[in-house]
């Protein structure tokens, strides 16, 4: 891509258009306009563009609600099924969301590792290998970026914990930054060409992520010659003249920020250069020209795309449905699974609070407003129909979450949702709104003053009988209905910034309300819980101008209400009756936004509340278990050896619910691989902990040792899975291989049968394990093939060359391996079928 940009009758240089700017001007077009989109420049014919975040959905320009769009499965059911074909297709999928909304840039795909299974943002993220993640990311871009829609890498770097986010530091060697973590972001600039990246919130070795000269302009920009823009993550920005030199490009969101004015005096007192500005401005120009949003002197815009698929269309489920099945993974099957479909009416026990109300999304910026979310209830009954009997299982969240719109009527239109009344100091009526939802942002920018309470009327779709009732969000809370009040005051607890939106603080109470009661939420925002009021601790050591303490009023607020649960001893006593009177039970447990979010890391691997016993006792009653893991991180399984079966569902998005019973019963085989070692007990991994010591330092002592890389080394005790695992409903043998050196590399070929009485789909996998004691093994290829009953494919696999060097810190340069080595051929890495030395 040249800086030259065609138009009517002659090429304009982005340097032109640069020239014809003021200091002024430039520095005014590198900060955001509004939250998720950027200002134009009428006189060069740059049009204002648009940002979404990703990576499982476009969820368009506002936080909370907004039109329906689709929920896709989470990142690691992408990666998953170790094909770039379903990568791709991903991508040009979102590009298709993004167009219907007309935004420009998707915020991912999220390309950090799997580090420590505690991360709490690990579903959206790929994996914990950087081969496979760089590699999907890159076909993900090129999905997206063929249909003309901006990919954006993040987050760069070292960014694979929550904890202290915006604070932390990542002290890591040079080696393991750039043999691992800046992996994934070099594979998808080289291969794909990435349009835009995203700087972190933390700092990576005492330097923010968002003013890395070393990362942003000695690598990227520079060893790689990356020519595309790098953006801040919202809010992090912590100084001026320091982010300006440091690589960043743009500063989000806006309109405020430690740019604008400051960045012009910083200019003027030669603090930092113009011709910086200038770069930021080119690179800018680069990314609107690319996505279409350049038009100088007459240039026609390129339209938006037409007819695509909306977000409930038969289309569109069919790709959810099929894409988050061959995502999911077989871990153990003694025969039971599929389960039989046809010439039985044997009844199939379905059990647990999962099952029912199946978690399809993770929590944070990638939540999106679907159309429609599947349970597995729904989706097991559709192919079963009446053989399944559904049972409840305990409670599983600890937190109160959003009422389901459907619970909820607004008085004013009698439409499912609430009535909304934004408030003044003064008590002047702001805004009076339906919303659809039971969540709302308070955002005082657009309303022109911040809103000092909200008020929240509905009445409850219910016949009457005990309900829980509360609320989402700082503030002192008055609830009324039918005579009965409740108050609480709710404040942030943390230091993060994003807490407010992110995961807001809550309360629940069980009240008996008659049929159809009208519940008013009162809540007054004190500004003592304003975001930018917890960040002034000296501690912290935020500048003055840092974009954090310029923070606006900015949270989320909701209604909880539904009918109040079951007693957990209750509902434990009727599951293991279920399962007695079944032939089969199926056991959903699982994960929430509890666990896998934005914003917080998890503590444990348990499953959290009584599930575990759930398992157990329904694995005594039953004749056959067969458990659903609906969580996209592993968990612990105490009860692994008393069940017959394991399936790992991720979370799959709308069509989750019937994409897991097209699973359990190989209407579409589940031939996912796991992307991320399970291991066997809390603590029994190479990396582990996830909170910063006093000196806010999180320190990766593991190095390059990664995940599988480490427990193949002996550095923690084997895990109960390993990467790459997944058994599929076939049956494979493997026949001899021929390595060899070809011009394009190295490359592997092996004969794999299936032994199966079913078409199935294998996945050989090659690593290399380095003659040098201190390399660790390492993924450096996979090739999948579609194989039909009884026949045999020779399937080729290419490795990359990138894998075959090591970051050499005393010459500060990259080095080959040293000769020697064995290629493993395997079907996971704890499923080795064949070892050849390295030609």
């Amino acid at each position: 891509m040249t800086d030259a940009t065609p138009t009517s009758g002659r090429t304009v240089r982005l340097g032109e258009l640069v020239d014809r700017l003021s200091l002024a001007e430039k520095v005014h077009l590198l900060t955001g306009a509004t939250a998720f989109t950027l200002p134009g420049h009428e006189t060069i014919g740059l049009a204002p563009l648009a940002f979404s975040d990703g990576p499982t959905g476009v969820r368009g320009l506002t936080f909370v609600g907004g039109d329906a769009v689709a929920l896709f499965p989470s990142a690691t059911l992408i990666a998953g099924s170790f094909d770039d074909g379903i990568a791709e297709e991903v991508g040009r999928m979102l590009s298709e969301e993004a167009q219907r909304q007309h935004i420009h840039v998707v915020l991912g795909p999220t390309i950090n590792l799997h580090r420590t299974p505690l991360g709490g943002r690990l579903f959206e993220a790929y994996s914990e290998d950087p081969y496979l993640t760089g590699r999907t990311a890159s076909a993900c871009v090129r999905g997206m970026q063929g249909s003309g829609t901006a990919a954006c890498l993040k987050h760069l770097v070292a960014n694979e914990s929550e904890t202290l986010r915006n604070f932390m530091d990542s002290r890591l060697s040079e080696t393991a930054l750039r043999e691992l973590y800046l992996l994934p972001f070099e594979m998808a600039v080289q291969d794909a060409g990435a349009w835009s990246m995203m700087a972190a919130y933390n700092d990576v070795n005492g330097v923010p992520a968002t003013e890395q000269d070393h990362v942003q302009n000695g690598i990227v920009k520079g060893e790689w010659g990356w020519d595309g823009l790098i953006m801040s993550d919202w809010f992090a920005t912590k100084r001026t003249a320091a982010s300006a030199n440091g690589g960043l490009d743009l500063v989000m969101p806006g309109p405020g920020g430690p740019w604008g004015k400051r960045l012009v005096t910083a200019v003027r007192a030669g603090e930092v250069a113009e011709a910086t500005i200038d770069d930021h401005v080119l690179r800018l120009l680069r990314l609107a020209e690319r996505v279409g949003g350049l038009t100088p002197e007459g240039r026609q815009p390129r339209p938006w795309a037409q007819g695509l698929p909306a977000v409930d269309s038969p289309v569109r489920k069919e790709q959810l449905r099929r894409i988050a099945a061959r995502g999911m993974t077989v871990v153990a099957n003694n025969g039971v699974l599929p389960l039989v479909t046809e010439g039985t009416d044997d009844a199939v026990a379905l059990i647990g609070r999962h099952a029912i109300d199946t978690v399809d999304m993770g929590g944070g910026s990638a939540v999106v407003n679907p159309p429609y979310r599947s349970t597995i209830a729904e989706g097991l009954a559709a192919l079963l129909g009446d053989r399944v009997r559904t049972a409840d299982g305990p409670a599983v969240r600890a937190r109160p979450v959003a009422a389901d719109p459907a619970f909820l009527t607004d008085p004013a239109t009698g439409t499912p949702g609430m009535q909304v009344v934004l408030r003044g100091a003064d008590g002047t009526e702001l805004a009076r709104y339906h919303s659809d939802t039971p969540a709302i942002s308070i955002d005082g920018d657009h309303l022109g003053q911040d809103p000092t309470v909200a008020v929240l009327t509905t009445a409850l779709v219910h016949d009457g009988g005990p309900v829980r009732l509360g609320a989402l969000g700082a503030g002192r809370w008055h609830l009324a209905a039918a005579g009965q009040e409740l108050t609480a005051e709710l404040r942030l607890e943390g230091q993060d910034p994003g807490e407010a939106m992110l995961r807001p603080p809550a309360f629940a109470e069980v009240v008996e309300l008659p049929a159809a009661a009208t519940v008013t939420a009162t809540v007054a925002l004190d500004p003592a819980v304003r975001p930018e009021n917890l960040l002034r601790d000296p501690a912290l050591g935020l500048a003055e101008e840092s974009h954090l303490l310029e923070m606006t009023t900015l949270g989320r607020t909701a209604l909880v209400a539904g009918p109040a649960p079951r007693p957990d001893d209750e509902l434990l006593a009727a599951a293991e009756a279920a399962a007695a009177a079944a032939g089969t039970a199926v056991v959903v447990v699982g994960l929430t936004e509890d666990q896998e979010t934005e914003a917080a890391d998890k503590t444990t691997l348990a499953l959290p509340g009584r599930q575990d016993e759930l398992v157990t006792r329904v694995a005594a009653a039953a004749e056959r278990t067969v458990v659903v893991v609906n969580a996209a991180t592993p968990v612990l399984m105490p009860w692994l050896d008393r069940v017959d079966a394991v399936l790992v569902a991720g979370l799959p998005g709308q069509e989750g619910g019937h994409a897991v019973a097209a699973a359990l019963t190989g209407a579409l085989e589940p031939t996912g691989r796991l992307v991320t070692s399970w291991p066997a007990a809390d603590g029994a991994a190479p990396a582990w902990d996830v909170v910063p010591d006093g000196d806010l330092a999180l320190r990766y002592d593991d190095g390059t040792f990664i995940g599988h890389r480490g427990y193949h080394a002996g550095h923690a005790p084997a895990p109960l899975f390993w990467f790459g695992h997944g058994l599929g409903y076939g049956s494979w043998e493997y026949g001899t291989v021929q390595a060899r050196a070809g011009e394009s590399g190295l490359e592997a070929t092996v004969e794999v049968t299936n032994t199966s009485a079913r078409n199935s789909r294998e996945t050989v996998q090659v690593y290399l394990d380095p003659a040098e004691d201190d390399q660790p093994v390492r993924l450096v290829g996979y090739q999948g093939v579609d194989v039909p009953a009884g026949a045999t494919a020779a399937v080729t696999v290419r490795c990359d060359e990138r894998l075959r060097r090591r970051w050499d810190e005393a010459a500060g340069a990259w080095a080959p391996l040293a000769a020697g080595g064995e290629l493993l051929i395997a079907r996971g890495l704890g499923d080795v079928r064949a070892r050849v030395p390295l030609p």
